[in-house]
């Protein structure tokens, strides 16, 4: 079920700008939680395993569910006492209705009836990729086509294209059912619509490399509507494309690059993006008509800011899809078979997760999967699962903001690639240490539902920009690979390192006045940026605003044109300097002058892929390359400052591990004004402070600070920019120790290797 993380990593994300963009997709306002669900239920936190009746791997159910009755109940009480407040079924459309019309769903009527029976809430997971062979029969021009013409006959997955009215109907039809089934029950808390969008999935097309979707008849004349909104003239759309159409008709999706624009590819790849929004939008309808009390959810295979371009299948926009539903989230696997050997760095995880949360707009995400057993697909399996990872990713992810955990699985898979893989339990049904832990967990979190609820990591005051756009810059013709974030991630884990919050913001949120919340804005790899983005960041420094900006800034716009100078649509009179050359490669390093801010005198940095020769238009240099050209320049603008890197210094942080960029990269920030809400010192020479994760959430004047500590055990004394007057161990019901001195709060913890410490800290 879930997509390979190769290929997802190296996904294309997709749109071009404000005016590529939708108003439905765009323009849809994030919901409040449903004011007609119980107060229970508002306070309530899922705290899941997926389970759907024995031993069955999804999308795969009973047939005969009254004959296995007794071991899901057996099953039930088990999660149920070992600490599990829920459990996410699943219902596949294939199963469901095998004959037009005629809809199956006495698992989930039996499922929902034990839960309640047993206590535990049910989230619905939908999976309508899974499709009956009666669809095909009778939508037979409804099957997916790539690029190329290949139709692609379902063998269940990957079903047949929602485009078609046809199968669109069938589909919500489908969603009404199960809604219906839903809405009779007391156990039903809500409904996952969609797990890990796309436009094709379950299915790897070896033998067609790059196979791109959708080109069916039915994607095609949606794509035209979604041109003529866009356009309005078909003489505006020839002007873009550099085309000369007669008739709209003859408007077709692009299917390869050439050496003209690449305008018509933008406009696809923005059109994909939208569609998947939209798509999603349609099955939260469909289940409001039939339940529109339960609230929805829906969660991509993995966290837009890991995705990469050009994804042939379709990359979902994380921000796009949160506006849709009550809850977004995403599939979480830090030791998936397909993630590197040892799993997911601390870092890195923790970039995902503030990722996730970002696009929910800081209202909190949910986890539809989290990974609960062994990464295995085939003969390739990544190393254990261990119960130290469940707390750590639990906790961590709650610590960003996660507001659903839903562990991917009970049993572990018993058929298909993913044998033996990814489970909680044995499948001869014995418990393990990791299922254990997990409960405990659960119980600690139900014990507290509200308050975790409620509770929002702290704002931020620096934002680094999530710019999909640029992606596309070139076309399919080029491929920054991971550059942009990769760039994103140096500039993250060395403010992670330092405990600073940081959001992503996306570029659709810049043009809208979004940059108005933060001190300052860190802007990656940005060769790419629509002239309303860099208007907006323009007008952001203007009123007082810090921008810092790394090579080629705006170098082409949403067209994908070039910019007469570089930085471009004016942003060189913000940032005070001009690009005179750029150079491939690296000719060296480059070295901050003793007259820099605190923390970058005289760190030599090393720059990474391009190098710009600057000219100062009025700016003062920070830095220079070993041939003494400007490397680093700052200006003032307006109320506000800029800095503008000749390099990309995110880039060098990750991809070299220099330390120096790394400080590079935290100087700036304590410069900009950016400052950690806790810190952390060693109390006993043991430890190491700088692998303690220390985050604040604040639920009105009460504060929760979760502690990881990755390091050795040691003694550590965490300062808190928070005055409180009491502090409580969360795990345990202890009271901690602890001062306060004006508007701060101090506090000791002993902290073993890979423990974790919750504490909450009341007012005075």
């Amino acid at each position: 079920m879930r997509r390979s993380w190769t290929r997802a990593l190296v996904a294309a994300l997709a749109l071009a700008g404000a005016s590529l963009v939708s108003a439905q997709t765009w323009e849809a306002p994030m919901r409040p939680v449903r004011s007609d669900q119980s107060a229970a239920d508002r306070e309530f936190f899922p705290m899941a395993v997926w389970y759907s009746g024995g031993k069955y791997r999804a999308p795969m159910i009973s047939r005969q569910p009254e004959q296995e009755r007794a071991e899901w109940l057996r099953d039930l009480q088990t999660i149920k006492a070992t600490g599990f407040n829920t459990v996410k079924t699943w219902v596949d459309w294939a199963t469901t209705e095998p004959v037009e019309g005629q809809y199956h769903l006495e698992d989930l009527k039996q499922l929902l009836d034990l839960a309640h029976q047993v206590g535990l809430r049910v989230i619905i997971q939908l999976y309508a990729d899974s499709a009956p062979d009666w669809v095909g029969q009778k939508y037979p021009d409804a099957e997916f086509v790539t690029a190329t013409g290949v139709k692609i006959h379902s063998q269940a997955a990957p079903g047949y294209c929602f485009d078609s009215q046809g199968v669109r109907n069938a589909v919500l039809g489908f969603y009404r059912a199960v809604a219906k089934v839903g809405a009779a029950s007391p156990a039903t808390y809500g409904y996952d619509l969609w797990s890990e969008p796309h436009i094709v999935n379950w299915v790897w097309f070896n033998d067609l490399p790059h196979a791109q979707f959708c080109y069916c008849p039915y994607t095609r004349a949606r794509f035209r509507d979604w041109l003529r909104q866009k356009y309005g003239t078909l003489d505006a759309l020839n002007a873009s494309w550099y085309r000369t159409f007669t008739a709209w008709n003859l408007v077709d999706p692009p299917r390869f690059g050439t050496i003209l624009s690449y305008a018509d590819f933008l406009d696809w790849k923005a059109f994909i993006s939208d569609k998947l929004a939209e798509d999603l939008r349609a099955k939260e309808e469909a289940v409001h008509e039939a339940d529109p009390t339960r609230l929805t959810t829906s969660h991509s295979d993995i966290p837009s800011v890991l995705a990469s371009p050009l994804d042939d299948y379709g990359m979902p926009d994380d921000w796009k899809m949160s506006a849709q539903v009550d809850y977004y989230g995403a599939s979480i696997y830090p030791k998936h078979a397909s993630a590197q050997l040892g799993g997911w760095p601390p870092a890195f995880r923790a970039f995902a997760f503030d990722g996730e949360y970002s696009a929910s707009r800081r209202r909190g995400f949910y986890v539809g999967e989290l990974q609960a057993g062994q990464g295995a697909t085939g003969l390739r399996v990544n190393v254990p699962v261990e119960p130290s990872d469940i707390a750590d990713w639990t906790w961590s992810l709650i610590a960003h903001g996660a507001k659903a955990i839903c562990y991917y699985a009970w049993y572990p898979m018993n058929a298909g690639y993913e044998s033996n893989g990814y489970g909680f339990i044995n499948l001869d049904g014995s418990l393990t240490a990791r299922a254990r832990l997990a409960g405990r967990i659960a119980t600690a979190v139900s014990r507290h539902a509200a308050l975790f609820h409620d509770a929002q990591p702290l704002p931020a005051k620096i934002a680094i920009l999530y710019n999909p756009l640029g992606y596309l810059s070139g076309g399919d013709t080029v491929a920054p690979g991971t550059a942009i974030r990769d760039s994103m991630l140096g500039v993250y884990q060395a403010l992670w390192a330092e405990n600073i919050p940081v959001d992503f913001v996306h570029a659709h949120q810049v043009e809208l006045g979004g940059l108005a919340h933060y001190q300052a804005v860190y802007l990656p790899y940005p060769i790419t940026l629509s002239r309303a983005a860099s208007s907006a960041i323009a007008r952001y420094v203007e009123d007082g605003g810090t921008a810092i900006a790394e090579a080629r800034l705006a170098w082409n716009d949403e067209r994908g044109a070039a910019n007469e100078r570089i930085p471009g649509a004016g942003l060189d009179q913000v940032f005070g300097a001009l690009e005179t050359a750029l150079w491939p490669g690296t000719r060296g390093d480059y070295t901050f002058a003793k007259a820099a801010p605190d923390g970058l005198a005289g760190l030599r940095v090393p720059a990474a892929q391009f190098e710009e020769d600057l000219s100062i238009q009025r700016g003062t240099v920070w830095a220079r390359f070993s041939d003494g050209k400007p490397a680093v320049v700052t200006s003032r603008y307006g109320k506000g400052r800029t800095v503008l890197i000749g390099s990309f210094l995110g880039m060098a942080a990750e991809r070299s591990g220099n330390p120096a960029a790394q400080r590079a990269l935290q100087a700036l920030a304590a410069w900009a004004g950016a400052k950690p809400p806790v810190s952390v010192r060693t109390l006993d020479g043991q430890g190491v402070p700088a692998q303690v994760e220390a985050r604040l959430l604040a639920d009105g004047p009460q504060t929760l600070l979760i502690a990881v500590n990755r390091g050795p055990t040691g003694r550590f004394g965490f300062t808190l920019a928070r005055t409180a007057a009491r502090a409580e161990n969360l795990l345990t019901g202890a009271p901690v120790a602890m001062q306060g001195a004006g508007s701060q709060s101090c506090l000791q913890l002993g902290l073993a290797h890979n423990a974790v410490a919750v504490i909450l800290l009341s007012p005075p």
